[in-house]
């Protein structure tokens, strides 16, 4: 009876071991479940469809997925992607695109009409389920802004599929840059078949989410991760060596990186301020990345005291930007004292941040004095009778901390108290987009190496302009600068950079670096200057 009972029992335990065992095992390795890279995004995308994504999260997620005419490679050059070839008028005018042979993630030919499509798609005033925040990338092409202003049709605007792999685009003006737009998410290609589907949910649906990049969408766990497996009908399929990514939404810092550093992640981009002198020290997968972008908060100008100008002022110029980068996020930030970053030329090879200048801005210290003097000039002496503010913040933690720091030194130095209040990032990039705010923390990523990618979103119709600021004499500035090549062009750039800082709409705070971790048995990833992730020539070792 023993030895029944005994080998009973044996029997059981091998059974729960092997269930165990099963669903335990994680195919990270090359095996029976090929290479899998596990990569934390940090938060949920709003939306991972390319006309309606303005977040890097969801960028990090169609660059792996989706691919439009031309990609950028990490040294920043440009490469043909889904265009096979180019050719570009005499007068600068007219591009004509040759679409390779390449198919979409369900085995159909990827086509110039998918591109004529996706990109009338992004101009469309009625999109479901609202127009897209980057339609005024657009509008370089003639006819786009009155498609999307409802003064044209978008049967007029001047991109057309002459056949199956011919793209023809008509610009209105000489664009130096137009090669990387159509980098870039807005400008990917998708299908229109698809789409029509499900107008709101298409991209998070496996069965609709059909990709032409080296991943697809296999699953979309909300909250959770989204599931990319590697895509055989990519173009480049030889080349994708990693069978699937699963990209976490891990909003805690400290959380990812005790992951990180027990193997279970593979790839972060944010860790806690506090650990980074220990990882500096003691661990190389460290790294400091630099990044084309500005981290800043934003003033809604049409709501009192924010409305006025020596306030917004006397705000900017109350904060220590040195103290805050080296005691708060200590991650080799530059302080910032304009909005465009460094890493962007003039047409004759000057940085633009550095001719620019500084606007009155220490880098280096607060400017107590004259930030007193402007709060005393809009009604409030030594902060007297202002009104207490909220500033609000997408949760996280290297936010709070600097939301904390600033609100210390008003304090200090101005005699003011502001509330803080942190929102998750999809209910929080709405508060931002509708106005409902006072201040907010804000960040922008350059989309292109030009400095438009950072001065066109203060156009009064851009989907970008939280500040709700309308100035048509900032319009006319980069309107003019859109129909003008060399200096002439930059002329008006700084003109309109000196416009938007003369009105303070913005508050720099610093230029971004990235601190960021990758596991030393990932080769070959990629990241460009603008920050964009990139995993098709990557392998797992």
């Amino acid at each position: 009876m023993f030895k029944k009972n005994l080998a009973f029992i044996l029997v059981i335990m091998l059974f729960v071991t092997a269930l165990s065992g099963c669903a335990g095992k994680e195919p990270t390795e090359p095996g029976e479940e090929g290479t899998v890279l596990k990569w934390n995004i940090r938060s949920e995308p709003k939306t991972i469809d390319p006309q309606l994504n303005s977040a890097a999260d969801g960028g990090y997620i169609i660059n792996n997925t989706f691919e439009g005419l031309m990609r950028e490679t990490k040294d920043g050059k440009l490469e043909g992607a889904m265009a096979e070839s180019y050719e570009v008028s005499d007068d600068g005018l007219t591009y004509t695109f040759k679409i390779r042979d390449a198919k979409w993630s369900d085995g159909q030919f990827v086509k110039a009409q998918d591109f004529e499509y996706a990109w009338k798609r992004a101009l469309d005033p009625n999109l479901v389920p609202e127009p897209s925040e980057y339609a005024f990338q657009m509008f370089y092409i003639k006819g786009a802004q009155d498609a999307y202003e409802g003064k044209g049709s978008l049967d007029d605007v001047a991109i057309k599929a002459t056949d199956d792999k011919t793209l023809e685009v008509i610009l209105n003006a000489p664009t130096p840059y137009f090669l990387d737009l159509t980098t870039f998410y807005t400008y990917a290609p998708v299908r229109e078949d698809m789409v029509e589907k499900d107008p709101e949910g298409w991209a998070r649906n496996p069965e609709t989410a059909v990709c032409n990049g080296p991943f697809k969408v296999t699953d979309y766990l909300m909250g959770d991760r989204i599931i990319l497996e590697k895509n055989e009908n990519y173009w480049k399929a030889d080349s994708v060596k990693i069978d699937k990514i699963e990209a976490l939404m891990i909003v805690e810092h400290s959380t990812a990186l005790t992951a990180f550093e027990a193997g279970e992640i593979d790839v972060i981009d944010e860790v806690p301020t506090q650990e980074i002198p220990r990882l500096q020290a003691e661990d190389d997968r460290f790294m400091i990345w630099p990044e084309v972008g500005t981290y800043y908060y934003i003033f809604n100008v049409t709501k009192a005291p924010t409305d006025d100008v020596r306030v917004r002022k006397a705000l900017t110029l109350a904060i220590d930007r040195k103290a805050i980068v080296e005691k708060v996020t200590k991650g080799g930030q530059i302080p910032a004292t304009g909005f465009t970053p460094p890493g962007l030329l003039d047409a004759e090879g000057k940085e633009f941040q550095k001719v620019a200048g500084d606007y009155g801005i220490d880098p280096n210290a607060a400017n107590v004095e004259e930030a007193k003097k402007l709060l005393a000039e809009a009604g409030y002496p030594n902060g007297e009778g202002f009104p207490e503010l909220e500033v609000i913040y997408n949760t996280n933690e290297s936010h709070k901390a600097v939301a904390e720091a600033v609100q210390a030194m008003w304090k200090e130095n101005l005699g003011i108290n502001v509330k803080l209040a942190n929102q998750e990032w999809a209910v929080f990039q709405d508060t931002r987009h509708q106005g409902n705010f006072s201040i907010a923390r804000a960040g922008w990523l350059g989309d292109y190496a030009d400095p438009m990618t950072m001065l066109d979103l203060w156009l009064s119709y851009s989907g970008n302009n939280d500040a709700q600021w309308d100035s048509a004499e900032y319009d006319k500035l980069i309107e003019g600068s859109k129909l003008l090549t060399g200096q002439e062009r930059f002329k008006l750039l700084y003109e309109a950079q000196d416009l938007m800082m003369e009105k303070m709409i913005v508050m720099p705070i610093y230029y971004y670096t990235r601190p960021q971790m990758v596991n030393e048995r990932v080769k070959n990833w990629e990241k460009t200057k603008m920050g964009h992730w990139f995993f098709g020539n990557a392998s797992i070792e």
